[in-house]
């Protein structure tokens, strides 16, 4: 009986001090599970990084909204070139590229059916002639009762329609481009100028030297970049923040260091192309060189400006697909180490953030929980304070 009792005391100041060396084990283990949410940096680090601090301050940040889109030129300032009747070209006067005023000679055409046209009017004007002359010989005959009002009545009838189809050979004929004032003259001519009807940039030139072409064949294209409208797409959560006269600041895709600036004219009010984005229209202002018709863009409208609590955009850091900035929860000074140097410590927080508008090297956060009052942050060299919070938890 006295061994079992001894036994049984024995057992249970053995499994006493079994218990007692794990405590601490384990209290060690959760202190560091706490702690790997703060980063210790010493004075010579933050010398040496130039780490800054400062608090959370409120700013007005501009507001925008970032969207792709391309360069159009509205259809009023492109014009395809053709010509009002068949014929093949004789000359061309232009290239891909070259700039060219409204009613300038691009190309000439010719067309020997011309002729017979011009012929008619010549003989329709020696017909007009005659009957004016037979109109006042009949005019007297019948004022002298030498002659029946019907003669008269007749030749006022064959003048009137002769007038009429001279009329109309005018118009056929300057439609063509044929000079009316040179074929009453007594001159044909089989060759007719294609000039450019808008003032711009060839683009395009689909003919050439010996090419039969019709009405419906185009010549050449011209555009007008006068007149450049930016078209972007916007989604449909961003639409009640957008009106017209807003400016949008635009780069290429293919050169984004050069910046346009735009302002918007209309507001589309239907899906693009059974898209979820909504076509804004605006006209391209100041420098356009550079630019051309259907050019892919970044543009960034601007859709006004917002007082919120920002910080240094480099105060912000990603990690492990969360956001957060580091707050100086404390400062622990102790005495010189040996070598002389500053054995002050600091101890730096991470606190989850979510990011806000960017504007001007600032951005807007909201702090998951509340950021106290006057609290100080790390607003340079952040990226260091969390490569030794990172590698102090992996040693840990």
């Amino acid at each position: 009986m006295r061994r079992l009792l001894l036994f049984l005391i024995t057992g249970a100041a053995l499994a006493s001090c079994s218990n007692s060396r794990k405590e601490p084990e384990a209290l060690k283990e959760t202190e560091a599970h706490e702690n790997t949410t703060i980063a210790e940096i010493t004075q010579e680090q933050v010398d040496a990084v130039g780490i800054q601090t400062d608090t959370v301050q409120y700013r007005d940040l501009t507001n925008s909204i970032k969207a792709n889109g391309m360069l159009n030129v509205p259809n009023q300032n492109k014009a395809i070139v053709t010509s009002v009747i068949d014929g093949v070209i004789k000359t061309l006067h232009v290239l891909p590229g070259d700039y060219v005023k409204q009613g300038q000679v691009i190309a000439t055409l010719t067309n020997p059916s011309l002729a017979k046209t011009q012929q008619q009017l010549q003989a329709t004007l020696a017909q007009i002639k005659l009957t004016a002359t037979e109109l006042h010989r009949q005019e007297e005959l019948v004022q002298g009762n030498a002659a029946p009002m019907k003669n008269l009545q007749r030749v006022q009838t064959e003048l009137t329609t002769l007038t009429s189809s001279r009329n109309a050979l005018q118009q056929e004929l300057a439609a063509m481009g044929v000079s009316v004032n040179a074929v009453a003259n007594g001159k044909i001519n089989t060759t007719v100028a294609i000039t450019a009807p808008i003032s711009g940039t060839i683009s395009s030139v689909s003919a050439q030297i010996g090419s039969q072409v019709n009405a419906s064949m185009p010549i050449a294209q011209i555009v007008n970049n006068s007149e450049l409208h930016l078209d972007l797409f916007v989604y449909e959560k961003d639409l009640p923040l957008l009106k017209t006269k807003q400016s949008i600041s635009f780069t290429l895709t293919n050169n984004p260091g050069q910046r346009y600036d735009a302002e918007i004219f209309s507001i589309g009010t239907a899906f693009e192309n059974n898209t979820k984005t909504i076509p804004v229209h605006a006209v391209v202002k100041g420098e356009k060189s550079g630019l051309i018709e259907g050019m892919n863009v970044t543009g960034i409208i601007n859709t006004g400006t917002l007082f919120l609590p920002a910080v240094p955009t480099e105060a912000i850091v990603s990690h492990a697909g969360q956001d957060y900035v580091f707050i100086l929860q404390k400062k622990v000074s102790t005495r010189a180490d040996k070598s002389g140097g500053d054995g002050t410590v600091y101890f730096f927080e991470k606190w989850a953030v979510a990011k806000g508008i960017t504007d001007m090297g600032y951005t807007a956060i909201t702090p998951v929980e509340p950021i106290p009052a006057g609290a100080l942050l790390v607003t340079k060299g952040t990226f260091f304070v969390l490569a030794k919070l990172t590698n102090k938890g992996e040693e840990e």
